[in-house]
């Protein structure tokens, strides 16, 4: 009896420990709510909610019908991002809008989780706390889930890109010549591209910018976010927060992460082959990183990734 009861209570142990190491793991997108609604009256009121709660919305756009990302940042965020070497990409939150079937969907950015990604010194839980405040919290989703460790070592498979490889775009005279040809650009469109949002990293010489791309052509529809969407955000319920892009310029350079980290941290769990795979969009990569230097006015040819 005595060994009967040891070997339970070891038994629980495990089951315990098993439960405290899932509880660890981290999913990029969370769940806010979902039932019916209108689209559109859902934008405005989660807008105002999280305006309530201190996040400052800098931009929102409609990649394609039904869908609403609305881009957030806090003093938290910009503080945060301010502290590591391109943290500024990790300067927003994402929060999507979806109408799916009969019901809307609420979802944002899980902050801890992106924190680790983009390699920022916190983990931003006080951010994830205001969130769920703002919006509400049903679980996390969009992964199978990742430890901190793991995430902050992230690349997809063998051979493919880290955080710290981003795809530099342009190189500028000054860090202020290289703002004003990003925003030149995006407000010409060019190579497809248009901007979302703009922040301003405190106290660094580095400013983000979330940006929109639409291929006008068939030829130009791997970089098209409504093409790269429809074969990768197939499941119930949407990771369409995954939206928008960025570039970042810091100094004299233009960074943007390039696709094969920035879409398979958003989906880690997506399949190399078969269908709804990394396989349908392989084109992706190159052609994302071709309008991006474009649009921050590189010359594609001598660009380095």
């Amino acid at each position: 009896m005595k060994r009967m009861t040891q070997w339970f209570a070891a038994l629980c142990l495990a089951l315990m420990a098993s439960v405290a190491l899932a509880d660890d793991l981290l999913k990029p997108f969370v769940l806010a709510s979902k039932g019916p609604g209108d689209q559109a009256a859902k934008v405005e009121e989660v807008k105002k909610a999280l305006t309530a709660h201190g996040f400052q919305v800098v931009g929102a756009y409609s990649p394609y019908a039904n869908t609403t990302i609305i881009a957030v940042t806090n003093d938290e965020l910009k503080r945060t991002a301010a502290q590591s070497e391109h943290g500024g990409f990790g300067a927003a939150m994402r929060v999507a809008v979806v109408k799916v079937g009969d019901e809307v969907q609420v979802s944002y950015t899980n902050p801890p989780y992106w924190a680790h990604a983009y390699r920022m010194k916190g983990d931003l839980k006080n951010v994830a706390a205001a969130l769920e405040k703002a919006l509400g919290r049903v679980e996390e989703f969009g992964a199978k889930g990742l430890s901190a460790s793991k995430l902050r070592k992230y690349h997809y498979m063998v051979g493919m890109e880290y955080f710290d490889e981003p795809s530099v775009l342009a190189e500028y005279k000054s860090y202020e010549d290289g703002v004003r040809t990003v925003e030149a650009n995006l407000a010409k469109g060019v190579a497809g591209v248009t901007k979302v949002y703009r922040i301003d990293i405190p106290g660094k010489q580095e400013t983000v910018f979330g940006v929109a791309m639409k291929g006008n052509t068939e030829a130009d529809k791997y970089m098209d976010d409504k093409y790269i969407m429809s074969e990768i955000d197939f499941k119930d319920v949407k990771s369409a927060a995954h939206l928008p892009y960025e570039i970042l310029v810091s100094g004299n350079k233009a960074y943007a992460l390039y696709a094969r980290f920035r879409i398979a941290i958003s989906f880690p769990d997506l399949s190399m082959m078969g269908k709804n795979s990394f396989m349908n969009i392989m084109k992706s990569p190159e052609a994302i990183r071709k309008a991006l230097t474009q649009a921050a006015g590189g010359t594609v040819e001598e660009v380095k990734f």
